[in-house]
C-alpha cells in the first residue's frame, strides 16, 4: 500500500531556536512556529485558532537555522511529521509530534534584522563606467 507523509506551515518562532551537536558530530537544530489559522463555527461569525509545532532539523540547515533565525521571524516548513514516544520517569507513556524539516526558507526581514554575519555583508563599489569603449551588436559572436 502507497503511502505519502508531507506537511507545509508558514509561521513565527515562538522563541530563539536551539543548535546542539550529537556525539558523533551532527547539527540539530529545533525551534517552535505558532501558525494562525481561522474558520467559521455554526454559531459565531469565525474563530482564531493558534497551532504550536515543534520543528526539527538536521546538518547545514541545522546550522543556518541556530545562526540566523530569532524568535518572531517568519518562516515557510517543509517536511514531514514523526510521531515520538517514551516512557517517563512517573512510569506514564508520552508522545511529542513534530516536523522533520526538509526546507527551511526565512521569510521577510534583511540585514537590518541580523539574517546575516558581518563578514558576509559586501561593500558597495562605485566604477568609473566612462572609459570603457562601446560594443556594436555586430561585435557580439552568438
Amino acid at each position: 500500500m502507497a503511502s505519502f507523509n508531507k506537511v507545509m506551515f508558514m509561521g513565527n518562532l515562538t522563541r530563539d531556536p536551539e543548535l546542539r551537536y550529537t556525539p558523533g558530530g551532527l547539527a540539530v537544530c529545533n525551534f517552535d512556529i505558532a501558525v494562525n489559522s481561522s474558520f467559521k463555527s455554526q454559531k459565531d461569525d469565525g474563530k482564531d485558532e493558534t497551532l504550536f509545532i515543534r520543528i526539527t532539523t538536521f546538518n547545514k540547515q541545522a546550522e543556518n537555522c541556530g545562526q540566523y533565525l530569532k524568535k518572531g521571524r517568519p518562516v515557510f516548513v517543509e517536511g514531514r511529521l514523526s510521531i515520538s514516544n517514551w516512557q517517563g520517569e512517573d512510569g506514564v507513556k508520552r508522545y511529542r509530534t513534530e516536523v522533520i524539516a526538509q526546507l527551511v526558507q526565512f521569510l521577510g526581514g534583511g540585514a537590518s534584522e541580523g539574517n546575516y554575519s558581518e563578514a558576509s555583508q559586501e561593500t558597495s563599489k562605485t566604477v568609473d563606467i566612462s572609459s570603457i569603449d562601446e560594443i556594436s551588436d555586430d561585435e557580439i559572436p552568438f
